[in-house]
């Protein structure tokens, strides 16, 4: 199950970062059910494993800080014997997924109380914190109009679309990504998740940093909103992930290059709010 996971997260069928962290962690859990001479060996597994999940994805923070609270709480500690090793990974499993879930919806939560009624927002990429936001916005009497970007090449924002057409009281529309600029103007702000913030950058899907430059001209808020631990002062290095050219172009390539990045850097001086678990950091 391990090496599944971690080959899902390389391929990044799951694309939440809080789902990625989630289910690395969850895929932890499976270790308890083997068999262990001592704790050493234990240990040593539990490591290994940790770090093939990591290197999965190495641009997710929530991924690294999960996996790095998991195994700190295993390795760091002289375990009596292997049953209480294994009993500390459940614990820390079980702790780092509540507060993962907890941070995420307290964080949808401040988003939610936001957003008005009658507010058109652009989404971009696929969330779970602003789907969460926007559910909980209309659950509470609002109605809103969502533009999603279908996020290429992938399309993930199908997803995201799909999720907000199934909602009462949304008006959801998909659109290509080189329309963000013209459907800007019609909006009254601009609501994404975050891979994560790095001292001053903002890495996220790939388009958000001309969806936010657009934003800045339009003088349309744009917010975005995760966990707090996903903004990151020191001690983390974002790695861009460059995706397989065959998701663009599936014919053979003559006298060009395809470049895929996965995610761009957007200067957090073109976002207006951080919006967290934490509250609100308006720039």
């Amino acid at each position: 199950m391990i090496n599944e996971t971690a080959a899902e997260i390389e391929a990044m069928r799951t694309h939440s970062s809080s789902s990625v962290a989630i289910r690395a962690a969850e895929a932890l859990r499976t270790l308890t059910e083997r068999e262990y001479a001592t704790t050493e060996e234990f240990t040593r597994d539990v490591e290994q494993n940790a770090g093939a999940l990591r290197r999965a994805n190495p641009s997710h923070a929530s991924l690294e800080n999960a996996l790095r609270t998991i195994t700190d709480a295993v390795l760091d500690v002289e375990h009596e014997d292997v049953r209480t090793a294994k009993a500390a990974l459940t614990q820390s499993i079980s702790a780092v997924v509540d507060d993962i879930e907890t941070s995420k919806s307290a964080a949808a939560a401040t988003a939610a109380a936001q957003l008005d009624d009658g507010d058109t927002i652009l989404t971009h990429d696929f969330s779970s914190t602003v789907l969460e936001a926007i559910e909980e916005a209309v659950a509470d009497g609002a109605y809103l109009t969502v533009y999603v970007t279908e996020a290429r090449p992938r399309f993930i924002g199908r997803k995201t679309a799909r999720r907000l057409g199934s909602m009462d009281r949304v008006d959801a529309t998909l659109i290509v990504d080189s329309a963000a600029g013209h459907r800007l103007a019609d909006c009254d702000r601009v609501l994404t998740g975050m891979t994560c913030v790095v001292d001053d950058t903002l890495h996220n899907r790939v388009g958000t940093y001309p969806i936010a430059a657009t934003a800045a001209h339009r003088d349309v808020t744009m917010s975005i909103v995760g966990s707090s631990a996903k903004v990151i002062d020191s001690g983390f290095r974002f790695e861009n992930d460059f995706r397989d050219e065959s998701e663009v172009l599936r014919e053979p390539t003559e006298g060009f290059a395809i470049d895929n990045p996965a995610y761009d850097a957007t200067p957090v001086e073109l976002v207006d709010e951080i919006i967290t678990d934490e509250g609100i950091d308006r720039r």
